[in-house]
């Protein structure tokens, strides 16, 4: 499970962490953003939420996690969930009843400031779903997209007033699931300033 606030990179080292190990990713930021594009009721109920940079409520994510770890026949690596301490209370009851466990949770530090300069430098294309930043991995043609030449945008929820707000929430809901973790023996914590690859050697030296 990667845990950290937005923009931190638990997006970028936990896929590249699964891929080296062929476990499944799973970002549940990206599951619920395609269920409001393809305009699922679980879409229509977090749409308003995403846009006003809240959390999804945690029903709504308890029944989208009971229905992964059901249907999942991997490994998994965890981005964006959970979110608050209920989410992770009631994931402990989900993993121990469908024989899953949890072997180490990777918290990754970084300062608001550089948050707020990442997340404002994100791009993503529509068509294929393709990540980039402006800063650190821009496209190769000036906002285009690499793999299918779609123009590429910027989320509503990565816009600086909503990232300040998103930023805000994380330190009063999500916080707390550090500390719970820590008490379990099971946080692995990875200053996340850099570049991607510079955060990926701590986080390789840490877990070894």
């Amino acid at each position: 499970m990667f845990l950290g606030p937005p923009g931190s990179g638990k997006g970028t080292q936990g896929r590249r962490w699964a891929e080296e190990r062929q476990w499944r990713y799973v970002a549940t930021g990206d599951l619920l953003r395609e269920a409001v594009r393809r305009g699922t009721p679980l879409g229509q109920q977090a749409h308003a939420y995403m846009l006003r940079g809240e959390l999804v409520p945690d029903e709504v994510m308890v029944g989208l996690m009971e229905e992964l770890l059901t249907t999942a026949e991997s490994d998994i690596v965890l981005d964006g969930y959970p979110r608050t301490l209920a989410q992770a209370q009631k994931l402990d009851e989900l993993t121990e009843r469908l024989g899953w466990q949890l072997h180490a949770v990777i918290y990754l530090q970084a300062d608001e400031a550089e948050l707020v300069e990442r997340l404002s430098a994100r791009r993503v294309c529509p068509s294929c779903q393709a990540v980039y930043n402006l800063r650190s991995a821009p496209p190769r043609e000036d906002e285009r997209c690499d793999l299918c030449g779609t123009t590429l945008a910027q989320r509503d929820d990565d816009r600086p007033e909503v990232i300040m707000r998103r930023l805000t929430v994380y330190q009063k809901e999500t916080q707390p699931i550090v500390g719970y973790y820590a008490q379990k023996g099971l946080l692995k914590t990875v200053h996340a300033s850099g570049t991607p690859e510079e955060v990926c050697q701590r986080l390789q030296q840490v877990m070894e």
